[in-house]
């Protein structure tokens, strides 16, 4: 895979005092985009990803009065588990969002019975162009690493989840802390969510900002795929938090 992405990248960060502050604002956020979506063409769209640092936003977001039946949330990636099993991003999303006033959103998830995450590819792919994009608002987080959706540096996968016109594509990383055991995903594409009404991107915790300054400094997108939606979408919200 070729280097690119050598370039500095100037984003700035919205910084909260504390966490349910970031997520009572983006709750705001987020509920005026999907709201607009159902008033203008009876639905909406919402990509969310699993993890710690959005889950207040999740439980937030799960109290609004929304026609929650009218939105599709989308999960941004998943561990190549089946919902119920120990990192399953879907099982997170369900508990987290798909609960209180927000139980009748529904929930899309990317886990395919008795496939491979390869296999699965072409399954995934189809069921997405027939969902109505772009999306409303897309929720992003980032690894220590720098990755975010399921873009883990140098992984096997990576340039065709950053390059292609695809929807979604299988990824398998490298090993490492980050990734854990389970290093095959299945993830949204920048194709999938680069076009997004609204996209943002949650921090927490000292780590995390240091990690994403560096990924703002010059350097490949291979080292760090966050890059690749820093590079495509400059207006990205990044709110951090302690």
């Amino acid at each position: 895979m070729g280097e690119s992405g050598l370039m500095a990248r100037a984003v700035d960060v919205i910084e909260f005092t504390r966490p349910p502050h970031m997520a009572d604002r983006l709750a705001d956020v987020v509920e005026a985009n999907l709201a607009r979506a159902i008033a203008e063409r009876g639905q909406a769209g919402l990509a969310v990803s699993g993890g710690s640092t959005p889950a207040g936003l999740y439980r937030t977001m799960s109290q609004r009065m929304l026609p929650w039946s009218k939105v599709t949330a989308t999960l941004v990636d998943e561990r190549w588990v089946p919902p119920g099993a120990e990192g399953s991003n879907e099982t997170f999303v369900r508990g987290a969002l798909g609960v209180n006033a927000a139980k009748a959103v529904n929930i899309v998830g990317m886990w395919r019975d008795a496939l491979t995450h390869s296999e699965a590819e072409a399954q995934i792919n189809t069921g997405l162009r027939n969902q109505a994009r772009p999306f409303d608002a897309v929720i992003l987080g980032m690894g220590n690493d720098g990755h975010t959706a399921s873009w883990f540096p140098h992984a096997q996968g990576l340039e065709m989840a950053v390059q292609s016109d695809r929807l979604a594509c299988a990824v398998t990383a490298n090993p490492s802390e980050v990734v854990g055991a389970h290093r095959e995903r299945m993830t949204l594409t920048l194709a999938a969510i680069e076009d997004a009404r609204f996209i943002c991107l949650l921090l927490s915790g000292a780590q995390k900002r240091a990690a994403f300054e560096k990924a703002c400094a010059d350097g490949p997108m291979e080292d760090m795929p966050v890059r690749a939606i820093l590079d495509r979408r400059p207006d990205i919200w990044v709110c951090w938090s302690p």
